[in-house]
């Protein structure tokens, strides 16, 4: 989300973005009102208070990401008014470095590992508040997400014409995006196209997972093994049609052979072995991405190089020869 930056006391109007998509009003008002208790951000709803594109709305209304929500002004128990608080410097410098690619209208991190996309879920900041603290001038919003452990290219729009242009790629499959991963086992199915839907389930916690399923939506990856390591592991290249949560995640589980480092839908013993080479987070990176602007018709491509940390863990693999896809 993105606001208009006015200070606190003041109405402010939110930009719900990709990260609100879809959301019910009165959860994007629980993360956008944090610390605010839930009776007053529901006081607010039925005082219509809150407007979305101008209009009252109910709590289970659900967001676009174009739709603009106006907040009222608001104080935290104490009476005061709630002052925001500052993107720390370091989180800043290093969403600065990570910028690979920029032109008027868009900008790509190569967003590190362990960096989320956004605050929320108990993070106060992620990168596109950085980015937002870093260019205050600007409307900048996430044109796609990247899961908080996944290092990478990632799309930031630096206007909304472009954001909107994105979006539309986004949803006709229009924008090709490649991930490098290293898979548990000696990948022996050659170049594969996993056809299977997931299905997203909310666990105890409120913990996020996502499983093969026939009522699942429809979920298209496309897996290329590039090396292999003898038995113990296969450098992959895997080409995403549709980007659902969790998808390349999944979908190498269901191969049979899950990224290492993933401790969610891994291989305990192959994630225990690949700590002992030194890997510390999972080994999934977003390499490249690449689309037409629809209305230039002119070709855009980024890609970014694979971090020395994964780098490092290949160069320990035994093998190491080339895979016939």
């Amino acid at each position: 989300m993105t606001t208009d930056r006015n200070p606190p006391g003041k109405v402010q109007r939110v930009l719900a973005g990709p990260a609100g998509e879809g959301q019910r009003l009165d959860n994007f008002l629980l993360r956008a009102l944090a610390g605010v208790p839930r009776s007053r951000v529901y006081r607010l709803l039925r005082r219509g208070e809150v407007r979305v594109n101008g209009k009252r709305k109910q709590a289970d209304y659900r967001l676009a990401a174009d739709d603009v929500v106006r907040l009222p002004p608001v104080r935290d128990l104490s009476g005061d008014d709630r002052a925001p608080r500052a993107v720390p410097d370091p989180l800043i410098a290093t969403v600065r470095a990570a910028i690979v690619h920029e032109d008027e209208r868009v900008l790509v991190l190569n967003k590190p590992a362990g960096l989320a996309v956004h605050g929320g879920s108990g993070l106060a900041f992620g990168a596109i508040e950085a980015l937002r603290a870093l260019r205050p001038s600007e409307s900048l919003e996430l044109a796609h997400r990247l899961d908080r452990d996944t290092s990478g290219c990632l799309l930031v729009a630096r206007t909304r014409p472009a954001l909107r242009m994105l979006h539309a790629l986004l949803r006709e499959g229009e924008v090709e995006k490649h991930y490098t991963a290293l898979v548990a086992g000696r990948w022996r199915l050659g170049r594969k196209t996993i056809d299977a839907p997931v299905l997203t389930n909310a666990r105890q916690g409120g913990e996020r997972v996502v499983r093969v399923h026939a009522e699942g939506k429809i979920a298209i990856s496309v897996f290329s093994p590039q090396q292999h390591f003898r038995d113990l592991a296969t450098r992959m290249d895997v080409a995403i049609q549709t980007g659902r949560t969790h998808q390349i995640r999944v979908h190498a589980a269901f191969a049979g052979h899950p990224i290492a480092g993933d401790e969610k839908y891994g291989d305990r013993d192959f994630n225990a072995r690949m700590r002992e080479l030194g890997l510390r987070r999972m080994f999934l990176h977003a390499a490249s991405v690449a689309f037409a602007w629809p209305d230039t018709k002119s070709p855009f491509r980024v890609s970014a190089e694979l971090p020395a940390d994964l780098a490092a863990l290949l160069a320990k693999l035994p093998g190491g020869d080339r895979a016939q896809a």
